[in-house]
């Protein structure tokens, strides 16, 4: 348990016009939208009192709005490329002091995940804590944690687009400047080389039979339950293995080594 010291909420990151998988977010495993599964895993925290999707002024994202109005889900609507600041103004919508920043790429984010990096963000002076600033989770299981006031910060200090795109990575990339906390796996979990995400029609079959087998035997599975599968059922991932993702640090530095170092 921790002590609580202001209002958290998790921003979910969910745009319709992604340019490997349009639509991904509001593709359906056992008929609901991946984003609504997102919601409804997190909603399922002890330590969140708020849930908040972050999408685009859009009119290609008006579905996004409308699922979220069907569930009853607080949404904001802001910039499709400064992401930094659509989740920044996404919390402060809602008034929140503390971010548990998501993307809507993760339908199999645990929520028991959340509560573990809430305790341990709170039990030290940190600025920021994660579970992926050294990878030893599998990918898609990402949680993190920083205060309001701090991606205020950052979005003053920087004027690099790739740190407004990857809303988090000037934090953790600069330990010289906050403190952070990173959370390790244990060795159940030490599974980096799983890729549980939804970029692409592949991901999308993937994780469907993810949810195929664990969802119809229990809505609440947890990210131990999905290691275990694919570690009992090593051909489901054979087909991510030429699967291109994005490398947000090598974008970083290349535009550093072009417009100089933000500091």
């Amino acid at each position: 348990m921790y002590k609580n010291k202001g209002k958290i909420c998790a921003t979910i990151e969910a745009r319709m016009t992604s340019s490997r998988f349009p639509g991904k977010v509001l593709m359906d495993f056992c008929e609901k939208p991946d984003l609504q599964h997102i919601i409804e895993r997190l909603k399922r925290s002890k330590y969140l009192d708020e849930v908040v999707v972050a999408t685009t002024i859009n009119r290609e994202d008006d579905p996004i709005v409308e699922l979220c109005e069907k569930i009853g889900c607080k949404y904001y609507r802001g910039s499709e490329d400064d992401v930094l600041l659509r989740v920044l103004q996404a919390a402060e919508s809602v008034n929140s002091e503390y971010i548990v920043e998501i993307t809507g790429d993760c339908p199999v984010i645990d929520w028991r995940h959340v509560d573990s990096l809430v305790e341990m963000f709170f039990s030290g002076e940190y600025d920021y804590a994660s579970n992926t600033i050294k990878r030893t989770f599998p990918r898609g299981f990402d949680t993190q944690i920083f205060p309001l006031k701090v991606l205020e910060e950052v979005n003053h200090i920087t004027k690099s687009p790739v740190d407004h795109e990857h809303v988090s990575i000037y934090i953790y990339t600069h330990p010289e400047k906050y403190k952070l906390l990173n959370w390790g796996a244990n060795e159940e979990m030490n599974h980096p080389e799983f890729e549980i995400t939804l970029d692409t029609k592949e991901d999308y079959e993937f994780i469907k039979q993810i949810y195929e087998i664990l969802y119809k035997e229990n809505v609440d599975f947890s990210a131990d339950d999905v290691v275990k599968l694919l570690l009992n059922h090593p051909e489901m991932t054979k087909t991510l293995e030429r699967t291109h993702r994005k490398d947000p640090f090598k974008q970083q530095k290349e535009w550093e080594e072009k417009h100089g170092k933000t500091v």
